[in-house]
């Protein structure tokens, strides 16, 4: 049987007894009908993860037994740093979802020339809001005990500045190059544009800020399918995939 997990920020290693927060107990008591006795699990984004037991529940909240605690170790051997060229609604959520499944580490969300999102009048704030609960989502579902950093909303310029990867990589269809040219990595970043791709001189940025151009393939993908492809390679040539 699979045991449910929750993320808990605010989780201390030492717990005994735990409160669930707001967000945990209405999943777990309202959606699941999860019941007194059940066993779940908790985690706190920053590797620590545990086994609880239901021990008191009402509709207001519910309190666990914090158990043994639990080593995963399933995180990636990669850091990987993904600059996402922000796309509309289902499609942003699908890249971000799957690279976290995919392993990464950090997300920037990048606005380009070709963004077509309005991130203006307190916009940008909410969609980081509900980016932040895919991501955290995709680690329950995924069994990852460590929660991917997310930055604010930069623009490409300054996005480009922030990253220090040793490895920087920009998908770009008419390069030349392709995964398989580059020496293995450890530390990474991957620069992917939005639905309309980057403008030559976007490409140019990014390679003057040391991004080299990576051809991905014969087609022109959607960008939430270069995003999960492009990590799928990574982790299969350099990570633990396959």
């Amino acid at each position: 049987m699979r045991i449910t997990r929750f993320y808990c920020p605010e989780l201390k290693p030492d717990a005994q007894v735990f409160t669930l927060p707001a967000a945990a107990h209405r999943h777990a008591i309202q959606v699941l009908r999860l019941k007194r006795g059940d066993q779940i699990r908790l985690f706190d984004g920053q590797g620590f993860e545990c086994e609880a037991d239901l021990i008191e529940v009402s509709k207001r909240d519910s309190q666990v037994q914090v158990g043994k605690r639990i080593d995963i170790g399933n995180e990636s051997p990669l850091t990987i740093t993904l600059l996402q060229g922000v796309s509309r609604g289902e499609r942003m959520d699908y890249a971000l979802q799957k690279a976290v499944e995919l392993g990464v580490t950090r997300v920037i969300p990048v606005v380009t020339e070709r963004c077509n999102v309005q991130l203006s009048n307190g916009r940008a704030d909410k969609r980081l809001s509900h980016w932040q609960g895919v991501i955290v989502s995709a680690c329950e579902q995924s069994g990852r005990s460590f929660v991917p950093e997310l930055t604010n909303v930069m623009l490409l310029d300054d996005a480009l500045l922030t990253c220090d990867a040793q490895c920087k990589l920009v998908l770009e269809p008419l390069a030349r190059a392709g995964f398989t040219s580059v020496e293995k990595q450890d530390d990474l970043a991957l620069l992917i544009g939005p639905e309309g791709g980057f403008s030559e001189q976007e490409i140019a940025q990014a390679n003057k800020a040391d991004f080299q151009s990576i051809r991905f393939g014969p087609r022109i993908l959607r960008t939430e399918t270069a995003t999960v492809a492009a990590l799928a390679v990574v982790q299969a040539l350099w990570g633990d995939l396959g």
